[in-house]
């Protein structure tokens, strides 16, 4: 054998395995072949074998010498090659059109997808969008509910122009707020509450009406902006709050309740701003509740201070009644004080509400108000009084229900005028009731009146010794008095360092 014919042999031996292997993968993936190329399929799956089998072929021929043309076994070769080459590049082409077709249908989807996507994008933009907006009305609507129950659980002005402020401030990004009053007798407007505030200087504000941008907020009944209100002609005029605070821009609307104009809420905050017209709308919302909050505040401490003042001025009325009526009786000055005094301590001590304090110590000052219709010569008489003078001063707690019951306001005092002299026994006058018939105001200042009268100077007997009158007011237990009260009564006495702190 030659040398080519050895190379060849070599050459065709590896070429023949791959021939074969090649058409064992093709009988395997025939499985996978598209109906409308499986015919070119297996015409190149025999195309394979014939190749193989001229592999062989050559390879008997040069191993056993034979005679045989190799023109003709390499122009059959050639003619399968080519027809294999022609098979392979329809394939081929058929793979590439499809593969075109997929990657034109592939960029198609791409597209739709992509468009798809920024649809979707911008649908979950705008529903962030609303839910933002969704969630800042709710926050808003919450806010208005909390500044409602402000409105109707509270009426301290400062309280609620404070808590005001901790809702308005957070709600609306600012970083601090202050409430300005308007005096309406000064025409200027004053510092009335502050919530977020580094120093105390806002606490110094006044301002007239007009002067700076919270005083023209309130002149012009107009929502006035500044960002930045450092710069040359701002018209705010507290620059210090800019240098120690570091503010940057400012917000100012007016409080206007029943057509006046009550105050200015501002705001301050530590960067630029630029509010849009929904925020703008939010804080004149605000604005308006923040005015009928303290508008109403504003009527309520009117009326409490009315209140106090006419309650001082009745219970200065009352005192000068009953001055009036010691000035009558020189000898009797001071004992109404006293037994007003002694008779709230023992209220005090066995239990009596503030508010019923309130009007027995009224009932206590007007105890002899009905002495008033009695005459001198009755009530100034050294002497013993007849029966029918004493019929007379008899009727003198009478005379105090007549006087009294007609004013509304002293009603609920009128117990002790009318029945501080009825006895336990039902003895006492002018009603002659007995024992609980007898209100317990009475009761109490009864003992408290005798008390006082016999451990004080008077005309007919010298002042006794606290010992002397705690046991003669004993001895009456039951009879003219509580026996109940009395004891405790003498108890309170004694803590009383043994009645010292009642002398006259």
């Amino acid at each position: 054998m030659t040398t080519p014919q050895l190379i060849s042999l070599i050459l065709v031996i590896p070429g023949a395995l791959f021939m074969l292997a090649s058409g064992f993968m093709s009988r395997w993936l025939i499985r996978e072949v598209p109906p409308n190329l499986l015919v070119r399929w297996r015409a190149l799956t025999m195309l394979v074998y014939f190749f193989f089998w001229g592999y062989v072929l050559f390879l008997l021929i040069q191993a056993r010498g034979l005679l045989f043309p190799p023109e003709i076994v390499t122009g059959v070769i050639f003619l399968g090659g080519a027809i294999f080459v022609f098979l392979v590049i329809g394939l081929s082409r058929f793979t590439i059109r499809k593969t075109r077709e997929s990657e034109v249908q592939l960029l198609a989807a791409n597209e739709g997808m992509a468009a798809k996507n920024a649809e979707l994008e911008r649908e979950i933009t705008a529903r962030l969008a609303a839910e933002a907006q969704a969630l800042r009305r709710m926050q808003h609507l919450t806010t208005l509910h909390a500044i409602d129950l402000v409105i109707t659980s509270n009426l301290d002005l400062r309280l609620t122009m404070r808590l005001l402020l901790e809702q308005i401030v957070p709600q609306l990004g600012a970083d601090a707020g202050a409430v300005l009053l308007l005096n309406p007798y000064t025409q200027i407007l004053e510092y009335g509450a502050g919530w977020g505030f580094n120093t105390a200087v806002i606490e110094r504000s006044e301002l007239r009406l007009g002067e700076g941008a919270a005083g023209m907020a309130a002149q012009e009944r107009r929502m006035v902006i500044l960002s930045p209100i450092n710069v040359a002609g701002a018209p705010f005029l507290r620059r210090e709050l800019v240098g120690d605070e570091n503010f940057v821009s400012y917000c100012a609307v007016p409080l206007i309740g029943k057509g006046q104009v009550k105050g200015v809420l501002e705001l301050f905050l530590r960067r630029d701003f630029a509010p849009e017209e929904e925020w703008k709308e939010f804080f004149h919302a605000l604005a308006v509740q923040a005015a009928i909050a303290i508008d109403n505040a504003t009527l309520f401490k009117g009326l409490q201070d009315s209140n106090a003042e006419l309650i001082l001025a009745y219970d200065t009325t009352i005192e000068g009644w009953s001055r009036a009526l010691e000035l009558r009786d020189k000898e009797t000055e001071g004992h109404t004080q006293r037994a007003m005094a002694l008779t709230i301590t023992v209220a005090r001590a066995i239990g009596m509400k503030e508010e019923q304090l309130v009007h027995v110590r009224r009932g206590a000052l007007l105890h002899d108000i009905g002495k008033m219709a009695v005459p001198d010569t009755i009530l100034l008489k050294d002497g013993p009084l007849t029966p029918q003078e004493q019929e007379m001063m008899r009727q003198h707690p009478r005379y105090a229900f007549e006087l009294l019951v007609p004013i509304v306001y002293l009603r609920p005092a009128i117990d002790i005028p009318y029945c501080h002299h009825e006895w336990w026994d039902g003895s006492g006058y002018p009603r002659g009731l007995k024992g609980e018939q007898i209100p317990l105001a009475a009761r109490i200042f009864a003992i408290a009146d005798t008390w006082d009268a016999l451990i004080s100077v008077r005309r007919y007997h010298p002042p006794w010794s606290p010992e002397k009158a705690a046991a003669h007011i004993r001895s009456l237990a039951g009879t003219q008095f509580d026996p109940a009260l009395v004891a405790q009564f003498l108890a309170v006495v004694e803590r009383g360092t043994a009645g010292e702190k009642y002398r006259a």
